[in-house]
């Protein structure tokens, strides 16, 4: 489908259709090059901002899957390729933040 389209459709809509898709491509995305670590651990006169790639939808949905029993914590690492520490991150974060409200 053209994106001429899909940026009517989502005007029209009123819905970010461009959103669904670029967090499919994050989430199912292949690791990153063995060299770029290389790349970006080089010195720079620039400062260095490390971009929090996961949306609050996509932690949602991650965690949502955890709790409900679809799919397991090492699915979830596995099949879409987010780190072990993160996901217990976010488990720990926000069960944290539910028993609070």
């Amino acid at each position: 489908m053209d994106t001429d389209i899909v940026l009517r459709l989502s005007t029209l809509l009123e819905y970010d259709f461009f959103r669904v898709y670029s967090q499919h491509l994050i989430l199912y995305a292949p690791q990153a090059n063995a060299h770029y670590n290389n790349i970006a651990n080089k010195k720079s006169s620039l400062p260095y901002y490390r971009k929090n790639i996961y949306t609050k939808e996509m932690v949602d949905f991650v965690l949502e899957q955890v709790e409900n029993g679809i799919k397991t914590k090492s699915q979830i690492i596995e099949e879409y390729r987010i780190p072990k520490t993160t996901l217990y991150k976010w488990i720990s974060k926000y069960n944290h933040l539910k028993k609070e409200e």
